[in-house]
């Protein structure tokens, strides 16, 4: 009977990590920590969100957070208010640190590009009151990414200088 009782607490705890465990292909994303004027600015942006993005549909990653959404699978992941990328200090820093960052703008939103070692790509936007990363993964068409949140991020995110 003792072994019993030891038993059955651990089969029990067994059955419960395989049913928490993730069969299905949710996303994470850790959640930024800004301050108060980025947390307002980045709510205001997760509430003009496109429900579509490069065709994918909205599916939002773990933790649920007005400062991180998500479309497809596998995700394409925005974070608002990430801290500045080292890239965009200096560029002979950028230059020896990821010769694979590269600046650009789609729509009237200026991106940060950096290639990352799973072949998807990180983008970060320059420019605006806010700093906005999406990560879109390998296979995944980058252009129709950014051209879908051009709009929302020119609507929710002041030109300026992020703080």
């Amino acid at each position: 009977m003792f072994r019993v009782f030891f038993r059955l607490p651990a089969l029990a705890l067994l059955i419960t990590a395989a049913g928490c465990s993730s069969a299905d292909d949710s996303a994470s994303a850790a959640v930024p920590s800004p301050d108060a004027k980025v947390t307002e600015l980045c709510r205001n942006l997760d509430k003009v969100l496109p429900a579509k993005v490069d065709g994918e549909r909205r599916e939002d990653p773990e933790p649920a957070s007005a400062l991180t959404a998500g479309w497809g699978s596998p995700a394409i992941i925005l974070r608002c208010g990430v801290p500045q990328p080292p890239e965009m200090v200096d560029p002979k820093v950028a230059e020896g640190r990821d010769p694979d960052a590269v600046a650009g703008g789609v729509n009237g939103v200026d991106w940060l590009m950096e290639k990352q070692d799973d072949g998807g790509y990180r983008f970060t936007s320059a420019n605006r009151e806010v700093y906005v990363e999406v990560a879109v993964p390998e296979g995944v068409d980058s252009s129709g990414v950014l051209i879908d949140l051009a709009s929302a991020v020119k609507k929710a995110i002041p030109e300026g200088i992020a703080s």
